[in-house]
């Protein structure tokens, strides 16, 4: 018991000073605090005072209920792997390339990334992705005079700005201008054989001026999302920023109409409709493609955030159904013929299996919506025109598939999510 107790209070000590640290170099420290701190180091004991207020700034910016609190959640933000430029204090939007075409040059990077021609076509194809929707050209030299130059290294290496070693801080650039500004620095301590685009992108837009977006669909959030089998583009807002900043190119007329760039969704669309929902604890979870609404009892904002900032690697987007069994403590996720089981935030092995395991016939290839009564113990799984209850103690279908219309009068099916809020009282189904 001693072990565990003393066990709790490192993790809230080691915490508190991983706070302390993306407090300071992330923006969430008031810039007169930050500079006292810098003149009087050991000046700082009642620098925990302001940690429930700096906790809050950072999981509203993160879309996270704000209840100030060193929640799982929240340390889960903290330790995500992230871009090293503050979150929360703007750039200023004059800060720019005053010309188009810009060169950029790539330092010792053999040292560092054994597949120099791979990394070279990261890089293409990462600054195509602002050329393509601004007039920008960028022309690789290898001589030592360029615009913006791009390296890998690791500790501190002499910019203010040093690197933490595998995971944390990933890279960092710098805003245009003369000197070290535009260059693109990468933590050479990261495993780079994957995600070196999506870091290489964001970096990009920082070298070209734009600053953090609150927006997680956006490209320049500063938490990045290695979301599996999610095909890296520009959103609406980061397309509509660097637009901003340089015009629009002659090419992106014909490239919106191909694809148009991804609009974050938005909670008071009227014509707004969910994937899924369900309930997590305390609070109601709302699923739109990549993204989904927490909303929590105790507070009036409903923050929006990706899936996977809270089930990284595990979730997939674009969910057809959700629920919570409070009984086992498990979350189950449907997608397709699949379905994925987690508890606390972890799968559970063996999974993701087909949905034909819990008792569908195969004519039912994938379920709409499922509402889960937890004092009955059971599930009612919406699919298509039918309904099936599913018997979470015996975990087997409870008699065959109804009409919805017969077990649910009134309510027009396809259903696309249901879910209880308010204790049990009250639920809610939702239609298109």
């Amino acid at each position: 018991v001693i072990c565990n107790h003393l066990s709790s209070v490192c993790t809230v000590f080691v915490s508190i000073a991983h706070l302390q640290v993306r407090a300071h170099f992330y923006g969430y420290q008031p810039k007169a605090e930050r500079q006292k701190r810098t003149a009087d180091p050991d000046g700082d004991a009642d620098w925990t005072t302001g940690l429930c207020d700096k906790v809050q700034t950072m999981q509203r910016f993160f879309g996270l209920p704000p209840t100030g609190e060193l929640t799982k959640d929240t340390l889960a933000v903290m330790k995500r792997p992230r871009c090293g430029l503050s979150d929360v204090e703007r750039f200023g939007e004059t800060i720019r390339w005053k010309k188009t075409t810009l060169s950029y040059r790539l330092e010792m990077i053999r040292h560092w990334h054994p597949d120099t021609s791979k990394v070279n076509r990261t890089f293409r194809a990462a600054w195509k992705l602002w050329s393509s929707v601004a007039p920008l050209k960028f022309r690789k030299r290898n001589r030592r005079e360029a615009d913006i130059v791009i390296s890998f290294h690791n500790g501190d290496h002499k910019d203010g700005s040093p690197f933490d070693g595998q995971g944390g801080i990933l890279a960092h650039a710098f805003l245009p201008g003369s000197g070290i500004g535009g260059d693109v620095h990468f933590d050479a301590d990261e495993d780079w054989s994957f995600n070196l685009f999506a870091v290489a992108a964001h970096e990009f837009g920082h070298a070209l001026g734009l600053p953090h977006s609150s927006d997680p669909g956006a490209i320049m959030y500063p938490a990045y999302s290695f979301a599996p089998n999610y095909e890296l583009q520009l959103s609406f807002r980061d397309v509509k920023d660097v637009q901003h900043l340089y015009g629009i190119s002659p090419n992106f007329p014909s490239l919106v109409l191909k694809k148009p760039p991804p609009r974050t969704p938005d909670k008071c669309d009227p014509d707004l409709s969910f994937d899924a929902a369900t309930e997590l604890q305390q609070e109601v979870l709302f699923f739109k493609d990549r993204f989904m609404w927490r909303k929590h009892p105790q507070f009036e904002e409903t923050g929006i955030t990706l899936i996977s900032s809270l089930w990284p690697d595990t979730v997939p987007s674009h969910l057809d159904a959700v629920y919570e069994n409070v009984g086992r403590n498990v979350l189950t996720f449907f997608k397709g013929h699949q379905y994925w089981e987690l508890r606390q935030l972890k799968m559970e092995e063996g999974f993701p299996r087909n949905i034909s395991d819990l008792g569908f016939p195969s004519r039912i290839q994938s379920v709409d919506a499922a509402l889960h009564f937890r004092n009955d113990r059971y599930t009612v799984m919406f699919s298509l025109c039918l309904t099936s209850r599913y018997d979470e103690q015996q975990k087997m279908m409870d008699g065959s598939a109804m009409l919805t219309e017969q077990q649910w009068p009134g309510i027009p099916a396809p259903i696309d999510a249901a879910v209880f809020f308010e204790g049990i009282s009250v639920s809610s189904l939702f239609t298109s």
